[in-house]
């Protein structure tokens, strides 16, 4: 395993295009890709670039490589799986599979049903990039994956069985979650080399569906098309939850407010907890207003809706998911302490 400050010097050598470089290296590496993969890339006009430089660094392992872009599907936002990209997809037969696009409104309807296609029908390999942008590849992206494989193991090791989490931060934010038996934690180590595996990346987190939430969750990053539309925010949304349901959005800035709640309770269960999460990724030293990074910033991170059924073995299902991310937690196991204010404490 690379020292910690020594990646982060080797790394201030580097010139952007050489990070990016690594970046798009180190997607392949979580995903395994060999000369042998038939790799699909879904991706958007606005984050070609970014597809095209993971694709290429494909092609130089020898993998074969298709590029279809989401625009050629419909028009956005595609709030349905359409059965051309569908049968694009079983006609490819791809062995991995990457998304990399922006998010906008009501996408998450499309973006839900295609993940347990891939991984559960399918069987592919996939990298979920949702949201991905050049600040992600030469920073998350350019982390260290074996530490991040062990150490997101050892906090999976430590919540597995956990029957209760208790998390404060130095804003505010004071939540108890339980858990059911019966419902699987997951562990995002970033090594994803066998058939029906799947991340997030930039990875490190550690997450599951709640049984119950209780108390206040004090924001700083949304999730879904808000970390796009408003980035690190600079008033914190407040959300109160009492047995697994928001009960009340507040903040200074009200058009905010309405707006996050308008949508969370648009839909049945859009306002249930439905993700529990820690993140693992230890080279992440602040907020960048990106959710797909920020959710791995170590500390703890909660969505509302979906609680991905497919995977976690929930009861109950949702067509929204909304991340929210309070910031340095002290965070306590069963009455053990893991983290205290922002730090591992292992």
């Amino acid at each position: 395993m690379i020292d910690r400050r020594e990646l982060a010097q080797r790394l201030e050598t580097l010139t952007f295009d050489e990070r990016m470089q690594l970046g798009a290296e180190n997607a392949l590496h979580c995903m395994g890709v060999n000369a042998q993969d038939r790799v699909f890339i879904l991706t958007d006009f606005a984050r070609a670039f970014i597809a095209e430089r993971v694709a290429a660094a494909a092609l130089a392992r020898g993998a074969d490589v298709e590029i279809r872009f989401l625009e050629h599907y419909g028009e956005r936002p595609l709030t349905a799986l359409p059965d051309k990209l569908r049968n694009d997809f079983l006609q490819v037969r791809p062995t991995v599979s990457y998304y990399i696009a922006t998010a906008q409104p009501g996408e998450i309807a499309f973006r839900i049903p295609l993940l347990p296609f891939l991984v559960n029908e399918l069987k592919v390999r996939h990298g979920h990039m949702i949201g991905i942008d050049d600040t992600l590849m030469t920073d998350g992206m350019c982390a260290d994956y074996d530490e991040v494989f062990t150490i997101t193991n050892r906090i999976y090791e430590m919540v597995k069985h956990a029957k209760t989490i208790h998390v404060t931060s130095e804003k505010g934010s004071d939540v108890t979650a339980t858990f059911h038996p019966d419902w699987k934690w997951i562990p995002c180590h970033g090594r994803y080399t066998e058939q029906g595996k799947w991340g997030n990346l930039p990875e490190g987190e550690v997450y599951t569906a709640p049984a119950t939430v209780d108390g206040v969750l004090v924001c700083d990053v949304l999730g879904d098309y808000f970390s796009e539309k408003y980035g690190v925010l600079e008033q914190p949304l407040v959300i109160t939850v009492k047995d697994g349901y928001i009960t009340d959005i507040s903040g200074d800035n009200q058009s905010i407010v309405q707006e996050v709640r308008d949508y969370l309770f648009s839909v049945p269960n859009g306002n249930r907890a439905g993700e529990f999460a820690i993140g693992t990724l230890t080279s992440l030293k602040q907020l960048v207003g990106n959710l797909l990074q920020d959710e791995k910033l170590p500390g703890l991170h909660v969505a509302f809706g979906n609680p991905y059924p497919e995977f976690t073995g929930a009861d109950w299902d949702s067509t929204v998911h909304v991340d929210v991310i309070p910031t340095n937690c002290t965070i306590e196991v069963d009455g053990r302490t893991i983290m205290r204010n922002g730090q591992f404490v292992l």
